[in-house]
């Protein structure tokens, strides 16, 4: 069944962001399921042929790793796991890549890590090496460098999913495409014969996370939970998501064709600039300001800049040209922007107004703390 609504977001995802879990990629005992490794490579290879660029997000490093080294449990010490990455990646990559060449087409590997977003210089870099990779038409397969990453291989949030959401937004693609073991979001525990697949989502708030049932497992990080927050990020940020199964054949070609699968997540108003995608949802903040009630609805719902007078609180240590968080009088981050002041000098002058900073400094830089042009809403 196609739906008007779902046609129209296809028609208009000219570059798609596939991300893929380890669970679909894997067998019952972690090893690396061949199969279907070369069934999503064909598949990917029709979308090419249709004029659609693909940008792949896989995991299955550490799964592919364990298969390869006979082992039955996920490592659960930091070396052990790095290594088993290592070993997993160039199978991972190796398969991707055999696969692709029967089709005529170039898989290329690019690794990543929070930092190479988080610095802007490396973040440019990044974007203009995949815009060249899709310009060529080969398929760039992104992973987390688990090997010399560190928090990462130890969160629970599923790091890939928020990855997969980040490169979405670093190269603009219309749609993330979130590929699970489940066929999307229900509307209670997807093993209970009564709970329903829900058709789209239009906010991500509470209630909609309020569904969420997650289950540990030994070799996946991810979860229903982590997808919705790589969601969030990207929906946020003006792009659709879809959340399906990766195990259903031919799930990309029907999203691609408008047909009703998974759950689609609904973009949130006009597709933000660059920049502010990266203010917003990548970089991580050194900090945070906790606002009054009339800053934080001034910022939020008025986009106005961030003036002295309305912040209450200074959290962390941080520099001039530091991104931080801004927080509501309740903890609840509202946005996020690029401060002109460090964290001692706003310490100094929280809760003035703007012709004391210069007092209370010795001079005054600047009228704003944060200018709305530096600004992004997160909430």
């Amino acid at each position: 069944m196609t739906d008007l609504l779902r046609q129209e977001i296809a028609t208009a995802a000219h570059t798609i962001v596939v991300k893929v879990g380890t669970r679909v990629l894997t067998h019952s005992n972690g090893a690396l399921n061949e199969e279907r490794v070369a069934g999503l490579a064909e598949e990917l290879h029709r979308l090419l042929a249709r004029g659609r660029k693909i940008v792949l997000v896989s995991s299955g490093a550490v799964g592919a790793g364990m298969g390869q080294l006979g082992l039955s449990r996920r490592p659960a010490d930091l070396p052990h796991l790095q290594a088993v990455a290592a070993v997993g990646q160039s199978h991972l990559v190796q398969s991707y890549d055999r696969a692709l060449r029967s089709h005529g087409r170039h898989a290329a590997q690019v690794l990543l890590t929070a930092e190479d977003l988080d610095d802007r210089v490396r973040y440019l870099n990044v974007r203009n090496t995949l815009r060249v990779l899709l310009e060529y038409g080969a398929v760039p397969i992104i992973n987390e460098n688990d090997t010399v990453s560190v928090e990462e291989l130890q969160t629970t949030f599923g790091d890939n999913d928020r990855l997969a959401a980040m490169v979405t937004n670093l190269i603009r693609a219309p749609l993330l495409v979130l590929l699970s073991d489940v066929a999307g979001l229900y509307d209670g525990d997807p093993a209970d014969p009564g709970s329903k697949l829900i058709d789209s989502v239009t906010r991500l708030d509470e209630s909609v996370y309020a569904l969420v049932r997650d289950k540990k497992s030994g070799l996946s990080k991810g979860g229903m939970a982590s997808k919705l927050n790589a969601a969030r990020i990207a929906t946020s940020a003006g792009e659709n998501v879809i959340i399906a199964s990766g195990r259903e054949p031919g799930a990309l070609e029907k999203i691609v064709s408008g047909e009703v699968i998974g759950t689609l997540c609904l973009a949130r108003g006009q597709a933000l600039p660059s920049y502010k995608r990266w203010i917003g949802f990548t970089v991580q903040p050194r900090g945070a300001l906790v606002l009054d009630e009339g800053a934080a609805r001034a910022v939020e719902q008025q986009g106005r800049s961030l003036l002295a007078i309305g912040i209450r609180d200074v959290t962390g240590e941080f520099a001039k040209g530091d991104i931080v968080a801004l927080h509501d009088p309740q903890g609840v981050e509202v946005a996020r922007g690029l401060t002109n002041y460090t964290s001692a000098e706003l310490q100094l002058i929280k809760g003035l107004k703007t012709d004391q900073i210069a007092v209370a400094l010795g001079h005054r830089p600047y009228g704003e703390v944060i200018h709305r042009d530096n600004m992004a809403i997160t909430r």
